[in-house]
């Protein structure tokens, strides 16, 4: 594939921020199923505080990240949930986006490299080929 496929790239960019960016305000509040599973064998109230019964949730604590700068699907510092949220999607997409783009460009394929001793490249004809007059011997034998 000799096209670099840019417009690609910068499409599917373009709308992981958007994503990110604006539609992740709308994702539910609601817990997901693990957290629902976790709660089994308790009582929960309306703030989802857990006011009896065993389950594992109860032994829930702090993450080690969580006043980091974007813990908890939000920026630090910012009042505003809707710019919080949007914000922290849009920065999580760049962040991933340089980490995977530079990564590729690490791995990626480089075409053939000019030769560095006397030797010819693989993919390059070889002037000492059998049959040849340079290649049959030293002009001393050849006159024989």
């Amino acid at each position: 594939m000799s096209k670099r496929p840019w417009g690609f790239v910068v499409g599917g960019l373009l709308v992981a921020l958007l994503l990110a960016g604006v539609v992740s305000n709308y994702a539910s509040a609601h817990p997901d199923g693990l957290d629902s599973s976790l709660l089994k064998g308790c009582t929960v109230d309306a703030e989802g505080e857990i006011t009896g019964g065993s389950c594992p949730a109860q032994q829930e604590r702090d993450h080690e990240l969580a006043n980091s700068p974007l813990a908890d699907y939000g920026v630090r510092g910012l009042d505003n949930d809707f710019l919080s949220t949007g914000l922290s999607g849009v920065l999580g997409v760049l962040l991933t986006f340089a980490v995977g783009g530079g990564v590729f460009w690490l791995l990626r394929r480089r075409g053939p490299q000019p030769p560095t001793g006397g030797e010819p490249a693989a993919d390059q004809p070889d002037d000492r080929a059998v049959g040849s007059p340079a290649g049959d011997a030293s002009p001393a034998t050849r006159s024989r």
